[in-house]
């Protein structure tokens, strides 16, 4: 790994995108694009049957010898933006918006004008009603907007409950928008709302409570992690 350039070993002072991944997060970047790349093809593909059991043990050769390699990669950052303090942390394992977890679309998020703005282009992978986002990835993307707007409190937490409003299909293969924002903080209840746009139609909305967690219980939700990798 290029120790000298890896914002990963100084997450404190790491800012999203000031630097391009380097050394062995590169790497794992890379290949989960592949893979994510791979997944895409899979949900739409016509090839034969030749052509697929040739592509099966070429991918099957690659997991096999991934799989000799070492395991129990450290937990870099966080893998959900509610648990961290910050929305300039580090996400890539996250499952939403984490570039080197494949499962991820991924969703790109940012904060502006304190609000947090998310844009996403779902493929076929995604899909639930024919052409459109499957339900249950509005919610979870929601979650994650929402996650990050809570963190803006100063006192970020947990989600507490969550609830989406689904207003017109979400069309898949064109870029759609996320919005989310606080409405007020109540103890330790940040109380949030968000919307989901594809170009002028709004297609989602949502509404989350979030209780603020002590940092105790992140680090031992994160030592328990460790211990069971």
């Amino acid at each position: 790994m290029d120790t000298s350039r890896d914002p990963r070993l100084n997450l404190a002072r790491w800012v999203p995108d000031e630097l391009p991944p380097a050394g062995q997060w590169r790497a794992l970047v890379r290949l989960a694009a592949a893979v994510r790349q791979v997944i895409d093809i899979l949900s739409d593909t016509e090839a034969s049957e030749a052509d697929l059991d040739a592509a099966a043990e070429q991918v099957e050769r690659v997991a096999a010898e991934l799989g000799e390699l070492p395991r129990g990669r450290r937990l870099w950052g966080f893998a959900e933006t509610a648990t961290s303090d910050s929305p300039k942390a580090m996400f890539d394992n996250s499952p939403i918006i984490g570039m080197a977890n494949p499962v991820a679309p991924p969703l790109r998020l940012r904060v502006e004008n304190g609000r947090v703005v998310g844009t996403a282009i779902y493929g076929q992978a995604y899909e639930g009603p024919p052409g459109h986002l499957h339900g249950g990835w509005v919610a979870a993307s929601f979650d994650e907007v929402l996650g990050m707007a809570q963190t803006l409190s100063g006192k970020p937490g947990m989600t507490g409950t969550l609830t989406v409003r689904y207003r017109s299909p979400t069309p898949l293969h064109q870029e759609v928008r996320f919005e989310g924002w606080i409405e007020r903080v109540e103890g330790r209840k940040i109380f949030t709302r968000g919307t989901l746009h594809a170009g002028g139609t709004l297609c989602a909305e949502a509404e989350g409570i979030f209780v603020s967690v002590d940092w105790e219980r992140f680090r031992s939700l994160a030592d328990r992690r460790a211990a069971t990798s």
